[in-house]
């Protein structure tokens, strides 16, 4: 049995019955945990055990965790600056902001890994244009060139770790104001323009061998009547056969409004999975969830088994405590709460966004 193509979540802290059901269903592949699955790192450490013990090959478990207005789990873990604050930091200092990229790449994959989580979906390549509403801060940078290096730094970090790294948005999120957790966001933009910009993240960091790549729910209608993230043109057309990108492409939540225009849940995955998408996610919608995976049909296949076996973590990890005790961690993390707490490069914490 491999894994399925259909990433869900769970309720609360624990693992009920119910849903260790729900999670031998051949089509489930992975669980994405949030913040009301997390209590401590001893708690989250026994439930990601307990997930990865429910069939083999295991179960991925990713999360949101990106720092910022973006992290999951805060109580037991270093707080990671938002990606615009290393962005901020190289304006000033651009070697001291890649060295510090890198290290909160490292130290935010190896808190995860500890406490048993594969992946994280990070980080953000959106461009930030100051338009975004969801975007902001999450975005390292408005130029590409700076952008492109401290991406690459933070998933170079967390490599080191052990973690592969998923990019978000394709083909980029960053120049419309609409969230597509509320809306259809549209883009007007050319396709050269898109291509000459948003895309130049993705592919560059494509050639160094990303292992993720996540579309945004954003219609670019120029290029096609659908979101990104159901569109062949996007996904099939560009990002494999132009950009040659071989890496896992996974959904956004297909629970999100900015999905809606492709039918109902069962559709939507069905749409997601025919237009490219290796694995969908259904989130915040457990009855949804249960709906697609009664409904749809679909072959696995022995391509799309290797990238997500890659998803998995790489390397045996100490325990978070262990981990907390090492010299190494003691250092990044003493240098990453130095830069949160700098009053000039200081974002604020606002509202987490997915």
């Amino acid at each position: 049995m491999g894994l399925g193509p259909v990433m869900l979540d769970l309720r609360d802290t624990e693992l009920h019955q119910d849903e260790i059901e729900l999670l031998r269903h051949p089509l489930v592949g992975g669980v994405i945990l949030f913040s009301r699955n997390y209590e401590n790192p001893q708690q989250l450490r026994e439930l990601t055990t307990r997930i990865h013990s429910i069939k083999q090959p295991p179960l991925l478990i990713a999360v949101d965790h990106e720092g910022g207005r973006v992290q999951r789990f805060r109580y037991g873990f270093t707080r990671i600056p938002a990606a615009g604050l290393f962005g901020k930091l190289h304006d000033q200092n651009p070697h001291k902001a890649i060295e510090y990229t890198e290290n909160a790449g490292w130290l935010l994959a190896s808190e995860l890994l500890a406490v048993g989580v594969d992946f994280s979906f990070a980080p953000v390549l959106d461009v930030d244009t100051g338009r975004s509403s969801v975007i902001g801060d999450r975005a390292f940078h408005a130029d590409i060139d700076v952008l492109t290096m401290l991406a690459r730094a933070c998933i170079k970090g967390m490599k080191s770790a052990g973690m592969a790294a998923v990019g978000k948005h394709f083909p980029g999120h960053g120049h419309v104001r609409e969230d597509s957790h509320e809306t259809v966001p549209v883009d007007n933009r050319t396709y050269q323009d898109i291509m000459m910009n948003d895309v130049m993240p993705f592919e560059r960091l494509i050639s160094s061998g990303i292992a993720g790549i996540m579309p945004a729910h954003v219609v670019y209608s120029q290029i096609d009547a659908r979101p990104a993230g159901f569109s062949d043109i996007w996904l099939k057309q560009v990002l494999r056969n132009q950009l040659g990108f071989q890496g896992v492409i996974f959904s956004d939540d297909i629970n999100m409004v900015g999905a809606g225009t492709a039918g109902n849940y069962p559709d939507r995955a069905k749409a997601a999975l025919a237009a490219g998408c290796d694995m969908v996610l259904v989130c915040n919608n457990q009855p949804a969830a249960i709906e697609v995976i009664d409904t749809l049909q679909i072959d696995s296949q022995p391509q799309t088994q290797v990238r997500l076996m890659r998803m998995h973590a790489n390397q045996k990890q100490i325990s978070l405590s262990e981990l907390q005790n090492s010299s190494e961690w003691k250092q990044i993390a003493r240098e990453i709460a130095t830069l949160e707490q700098t009053p000039e490069l200081d974002l604020g914490d606002d509202e987490v966004h997915s």
